[in-house]
């Protein structure tokens, strides 16, 4: 797994491949190769000394360590959770010792990486066949038989078999990662955190193998259409370029390897050290991934690199497609929304701004991510109904007759009706603004006269945020309000036409709310 610390990846000591209780497989911790002998005749345990001395694997020695009595055994065991062989004998204190021995091993210990070879002096007490049968050993072996050649023939089988175990369980935990992973990240539907799961997921994949140490782990996500492309995450020294398009931020090595691997279209590596992954969506955008750090990448490394990426490839394509069905559908809210605002003599950006009041007022007051963005989609709807509203009422300079009032006051009604039959998230939600906006919270609004909680809390928090516009904005019947004015209007209708607590959000959060005036003027 990663830490992030600063600007800085932190791989955190994590053990190369694990035994069903968290013990180190022994085949790839490195060092030498350690063999346990348990026999009760220390000349047993002198002459296989004597014969493996000198012996090398893999350009790796053997060390040993000796057992006399089954208790000794089981405390070398625990000490030492990375012994590789045992050559045990079966009878000691007991006449099945031995056995016992290897039940503690494989049931207790859940320790079943280690190759255990059973040597007896008398195969009459553990018949070879029930032995085989019975228990999870992987050699049998008398003693009498086992000559020099015969002994360094069995321990080259043991040891190669342990190693092809570790391969096998290594390639297990990194498809296990590889699962856990693309699981995680497929579950963040925008783009940004897409790409930062990706890098965290990645970082922890190539961390699989490794010793512990700190390094300046460096990374980027970038996310490019015809050509032109930007970094949307970023972790190490590209952190401080987010947003910003890659030629401009880039040093020229690494410029030189992204240019290289965006005309390739492939996925690339370099020196071991470095890994650029490409990918391109159906409709055309292309996203590269970039992560450099401070060990050789392993053949298993890179293994689970692609595969990881080819999920990783799917899961772009389909945010590039929500994406662009988002963007469309947002586009078709606001320009209907400022269609509204246009037949009224009012500013297109009065929709714009409400949406971003919204999104900050639901956010301050504790409502989830989703919904607030889901109410940042709705709020350019919120006045569709003034569509059922004649152009002479909707646009009179002056003050409107008791008729002319009544007739205005049915706008959130028809907005609600013609918004109500859908059962897509975003229209019901600007149904729901668009019938409750312009209630008050004390029960003296309309279309329903309902007070405090009986409002649904969309509208709530519409009531805020189309008012602040509107009396920030200069209307056909008077000029825009002072900002103080505004402020002093609020708190005078805190708790009677606005709800208290989105009353105080707002003048709490004020330049926040300017600022965005600032960035949607009229």
């Amino acid at each position: 797994m990663t830490a992030q610390t600063g600007d800085d990846i932190i791989f955190q000591d994590e053990p190369p491949v694990k035994d069903a209780v968290g013990r180190d497989c022994p085949a790839v911790t490195g060092g030498m190769w350690k063999i346990l002998i348990v026999d009760d005749e220390a000349e047993v345990h002198d002459v296989t000394k004597l014969v493996l001395s000198g012996f090398t694997y893999k350009g790796r020695g053997l060390h040993f360590l000796s057992a006399f009595t089954g208790r000794e055994a089981r405390e070398l065991l625990v000490a030492h959770p990375d012994i590789v062989v045992i050559l045990l004998d079966v009878v000691m204190e007991e006449n099945d010792t031995g056995l016992k021995l290897v039940q503690y091993i494989r049931e207790v210990m859940q320790n079943h990486f280690v190759r255990i070879i059973l040597r007896t002096g008398q195969p009459g007490q553990a018949p070879e066949e029930r032995v085989i049968i019975e228990f999870d050993i992987n050699d049998y072996k008398e003693k009498t038989e086992l000559t020099a050649q015969k002994l360094i023939t069995t321990i080259v089988s043991a040891l190669r078999t342990s190693c092809d175990i570790a391969t096998i369980e290594a390639n297990r935990r990194g498809l296990e990662k590889i699962i856990e992973a693309s699981e995680n990240i497929f579950e963040l539907q925008s783009l940004e955190k897409f790409s930062t799961g990706v890098l965290t997921q990645l970082t922890a994949l190539l961390a699989l193998q490794r010793d512990a140490l700190v390094c300046q782990a460096s990374g980027f996500a970038a996310v490019g259409h015809q050509g032109q492309f930007s970094i949307l995450a970023a972790t190490g020294e590209f952190q401080q370029h987010i947003r910003k398009n890659v030629e401009d931020v880039l040093p020229a090595e690494i410029h030189e390897i992204f240019v290289r691997t965006v005309q390739q279209r492939s996925s690339l590596f370099f020196n071991g050290k470095r890994y650029m992954g490409y990918f391109c969506s159906r409709n055309g955008s292309e996203s590269v991934i970039y992560l450099e750090g401070c060990v050789q990448l392993s053949d298993l490394d890179r293994q689970l690199v692609e595969i990881f990426f080819a999920n990783v490839s799917i899961a772009f394509d389909n945010l590039h497609l929500n994406k662009e069905v988002e963007d469309t559908q947002r586009e078709i809210i606001h320009t209907l929304g400022e269609t509204i605002e246009w037949r009224s003599h009012e500013t297109g950006n009065h929709v714009r701004r409400v949406a971003e009041y919204i999104y900050i007022l639901a956010k301050r007051f504790g409502l989830p991510e989703a919904e607030c963005q889901l109410l940042r989609l709705a709020a350019p709807m919120h006045d569709v109904g003034k569509l059922g509203i004649p152009d002479s009422v909707l646009n009179k300079p002056g003050l409107l007759t008791p008729e002319e009032l009544i007739l205005i006051q049915t706008h959130p009604a028809i907005g609600y009706e013609i918004l109500k039959s859908s059962q897509r998230p975003m229209l019901k939600a600007a149904a729901v603004i668009s019938l409750h906006h312009h209630e008050r919270y004390d029960g003296t609004g309309y279309p329903s006269s309902l007070a405090r909680e009986g409002i649904h809390v969309y509208g709530r928090l519409g009531a805020v945020a189309d008012v602040f516009d509107a009396l920030m904005s200069d209307r056909i019947y008077r000029p825009a309000w002072p900002v103080a004015q505004v402020a002093e209007h609020f708190l005078k209708e805190r708790g009677r036409h606005f709800d208290p607590r989105m009353t105080d959000i707002l003048l709490e959060n004020l330049d926040e709310f300017l600022s965005i005036r600032e960035t949607y003027k009229d």
